[in-house]
């Protein structure tokens, strides 16, 4: 057998070998695709024909149009819910931020047990959104929970901070502020990325801390700030848990932890009102999605690379 006529049969060996490893990576992954075809691309898709539906999940759906969309601009409690929305989206998110670049930078300096501390520190990220936390966040806030018991120490009278319309809202922010973990970690992860060399060279020309902060740490960080301020914001937009569980799915009281996927929600699943529900999951993805362009248009005067 000649030499070409080997090479000839090693590369028929090989590509058999990489048809049954194709085969084989293709069963392997079936599961996922047939997840992605049927329990997510196949929902989605339904849900923006039921848009254009009535539907109560008992009779057919009767095809009316644009009619559900419409009824959003006239919705009078979307509008409120849309309102409280964006305040907890537009208070919560920048505190959150803050708190977690304040953080990141203390545990930046260097400190014995900083993994446990970094641990410590990303558990509420984990747990925010568990109905245990905000059943546990009833109980802090309530009229004789913890924060009134520290006042009462003080001699301050509290209150019923979830039952009261005007702080009702404040309690979900602060909750939300809490799970600063998630940024934390990657405002850590991009810090350890910062050459010292610009600090050194800062400190030679008498930078002091906060100049070096402003001029060098923040434009250095500023694409990991744009890339927590993005997930943060979309992440805030889908809330739900925590205002369903303090108000007790009513988003009381007198509508002031009525979210947006709240008020969806007892469209579908209390009214039945699927066809405006889809409607209303749909103006949100249209929400969030221009709250998204909007951001990566406004990056390119305030996020630098390196490039």
């Amino acid at each position: 057998m000649s030499a070409l006529d080997e090479l000839r049969q090693l590369r028929h060996g090989g590509g058999q070998v990489r048809k049954r490893d194709n085969k084989a990576a293709f069963w392997f992954l079936a599961p996922w695709f047939a997840g992605l075809v049927f329990i997510t691309i196949g929902p989605v898709l339904a849900s923006f024909g039921l848009g254009f539906t009535k539907y109560n999940l008992i009779q057919p759906p009767k095809f009316i149009g644009f009619d559900n969309f419409a009824r959003i601009f006239s919705d009078e409690r979307l509008h409120n819910a849309l309102g409280v929305t964006f305040t907890y989206v537009f208070v919560s998110v920048p505190l959150q931020l803050a708190c977690a670049l304040v953080v990141a930078l203390l545990l930046d300096r260097g400190m014995r047990g900083l993994a446990f501390y970094r641990s410590a520190f990303y558990l509420p990220s984990l747990l925010g959104s568990s109905v245990a936390i905000a059943v546990l966040w009833t109980q802090v806030f309530g009229t004789d929970g913890l924060v009134n018991r520290v006042l009462g120490a003080f001699g301050i009278e509290g209150k019923g901070w979830i039952s009261d319309p005007d702080t009702a809202l404040s309690t979900l922010i602060v909750l939300n502020v809490w799970t600063f973990g998630s940024p934390m970690v990657i405002f850590l992860a991009g810090l350890r990325q910062i050459p010292a060399v610009y600090y050194e060279a800062a400190a030679i020309d008498g930078a002091s801390r906060w100049s070096q902060f402003w001029r060098i740490t923040l434009p250095l960080l500023s694409p990991i700030v744009f890339f927590n301020l993005v997930l943060q914001i979309i992440h805030a937009f889908q809330s739900f848990t925590q205002a369903f569980v303090v108000s007790g799915g009513t988003g009381g009281p007198s509508d002031s932890t009525m979210f947006y996927t709240l008020y969806l929600y007892q469209q579908g699943f209390s009214r039945f009102d699927m066809g405006y529900a889809s409607a209303l999951a749909w103006f949100l993805l249209l929400i969030i999605a221009a709250f998204t362009a909007i951001n990566f248009w406004a990056a390119k005067y305030w996020v630098f690379y390196d490039d």
